[in-house]
């Protein structure tokens, strides 16, 4: 009775395990990365005081891929922190490909900014409403600039929270309005520093 190939050669079948090994690791990686969780670090100031330049994040994916898979677009809710492409990528020119912003607004609704605050106005409340109050968030006030728009459909307003001058660059001045398409997902998670993990 004969000794089967990978028995004859222990070496190979060591190899050929750690390989299949290796393989399936990256598969796994690859697979959380796309549609589980993903990890980035906040550059810059526009997200203080709530996020601070070098802080690690979790996006959350299975929002996304849940409505990928149900072939329907992926809609944050209000007041959430989510990280999209940005609309304005050029690697030449050194711009973030991934911002990390608040959602402020939604397809059809009215966005004013007078007097230092956001101002809502749709279909539920035609009188207008803050969007900061719903959130319960905290952002640094005034918000500079002034604004009055309506979202198209197929996108969201976006702003950061440290809104005084020009510390945000987001949909009241020059971001633009985001896609859906381009929403990576929520912000879930800090993890770093390992002083200030919290929840979002």
């Amino acid at each position: 009775m004969h000794a089967r190939f990978l028995d004859r050669h222990s070496g190979l079948k060591d190899s050929l395990g750690i390989a299949l090994f290796v393989i399936l690791v990256i598969i796994g990686a690859v697979f959380i990365n796309t549609f589980i969780f993903r990890s980035f670090n906040v550059q810059g100031r526009s997200m203080e005081d709530t996020m601070h330049d070098g802080d690690r994040l979790i996006v959350n994916r299975l929002p996304v891929t849940m409505s990928q898979i149900q072939n329907k677009p992926y809609v944050p809710k209000r007041g959430q922190i989510i990280i999209f492409k940005n609309p304005n990528y050029d690697e030449i020119e050194n711009k973030e490909k991934y911002i990390v912003k608040r959602v402020i607004a939604f397809e059809g609704e009215r966005v004013v900014l007078a007097n230092g605050k956001y101002t809502i106005y749709n279909n539920e409340k035609p009188d207008g409403f803050d969007p900061d109050k719903i959130c319960n968030c905290t952002p640094r006030s005034p918000t500079s600039g002034a604004v009055d728009t309506t979202v198209p459909d197929g996108t969201l307003f976006v702003s950061g929270d440290h809104r005084d001058g020009n510390n945000s660059l987001d949909s009241r001045n020059g971001l633009g309005f985001i896609p859906l398409f381009d929403v990576i997902g929520p912000v879930s998670l800090r993890i770093f520093p390992f002083n200030q993990i919290r929840t979002f």
